[in-house]
């Protein structure tokens, strides 16, 4: 299994919206940078991610769940020249929320993240998240990893 996190400002798609849409989960559709797509192009079904509130609350506030692998962006009609979709989005569940949200400061101030991508390139929308920085996000979340 692979770990993710997904950036969400709340106003636009918050954790409550996710959790409303059930067990069929929504597309994580509208990303426009290409290292992002590459990123849910490496997804597969079960890999776990954080729901992560950008903006003004800054804080993982839930765990997800990769449902379906990448597809064509539903949003989208960009063609490469080949025809291809250029935009590909997976579909993700709601899981579980953090017992207690973790704030960027909190990553921020935990030297053992300080690698995590989300403190080196902060604005990349999907990013991968690595087994020990999973453990360690959950734990000070208050949830088991």
């Amino acid at each position: 299994m692979n770990y993710w996190l997904f950036k969400s400002e709340p106003e636009t798609w918050g954790w409550e919206a996710q959790v409303a849409r059930g067990a069929a989960g929504e597309p994580w559709d509208g990303v426009r940078n290409f290292l992002a797509r590459n990123n849910m192009r490496a997804m597969k079904i079960g890999d776990r991610g954080f729901f992560y509130h950008s903006v003004k609350e800054k804080r993982v506030v839930g765990v997800v769940e990769v449902v379906a692998e990448a597809a064509p962006d539903p949003k989208s009609d960009a063609r490469d020249a080949k025809g291809d979709p250029v935009w590909e989005c997976v579909t993700i569940r709601a899981v579980a929320a953090m017992p207690r949200p973790v704030t960027l400061a909190e990553i921020k101030a935990e030297p053992r993240l300080a690698e995590m991508a989300l403190v080196k390139t902060s604005r990349l929308s999907v990013q991968p998240v690595t087994a020990e920085e999973w453990r360690i996000v959950c734990e000070m979340g208050g949830l088991a990893p």
